[in-house]
């Protein structure tokens, strides 16, 4: 089972079982999930959506859903999470500023599958917070600097790397490019 770019693979897969005897084989593949621009989601993606925390933190998690563009929000609800159709209708009708409560609820809901109920209500409170109080909350993902490191000039592919958004600074360099 795939995505539809994954067809040759699994009809490959699927001969070479064949060729060593195994039982009959099935492939079955699905339509990429793009966003409405027509972007494709995946790991291969900018901008990925990881599943496991040791590769995205649950308040990056959240993030990446509240972020969501507004056109995809909908069809967003319906993919990834258990809603009911009727409510998700509902939050259809919103636009202007009112489509960020249907992102929270979104964001709220696809962490609490993923990540748990406690993760989504952390994030959602680290980000209020910090976007509508100000306070940075311990919940947020930070690193520390060395006061004296910072007023000597640190080059930012190096703060991009001390931060962990790059595993090393020839990639932060390259991205900076």
């Amino acid at each position: 089972m795939g995505g539809s770019d994954q067809w040759g693979n699994i009809v490959s897969g699927a001969d070479l079982a064949r060729r060593y005897g195994q039982p009959e084989l099935f492939g079955v593949t699905t339509p990429l999930i793009t966003t409405k621009s027509g972007a494709k989601m995946g790991k291969t993606a900018s901008g990925a959506i990881w599943l496991k925390e040791e590769f995205l933190s649950a308040y990056d998690y959240w993030q990446f859903w509240r972020n969501t563009e507004d056109d995809d929000v909908v069809k967003f609800l319906k993919l990834f999470t258990e809603m009911p159709l009727n409510e998700i209708n509902e939050l259809a009708k919103l636009s202007g500023q009112e489509i960020n409560q249907a992102k929270i609820i979104l964001a709220n809901a696809t962490t609490s599958i993923c990540r748990g109920e406690s993760s989504a209500k952390s994030a959602e409170s680290a980000a209020r917070k910090a976007f509508e109080q100000g306070i940075l909350s311990d919940d947020l993902p930070h690193f520390d600097v060395n006061k004296v490191e910072l007023e000597a000039g640190i080059p930012a592919f190096k703060l991009f790397h001390m931060s962990g958004l790059a595993t090393s600074n020839g990639e932060a360099q390259a991205y900076s490019r």
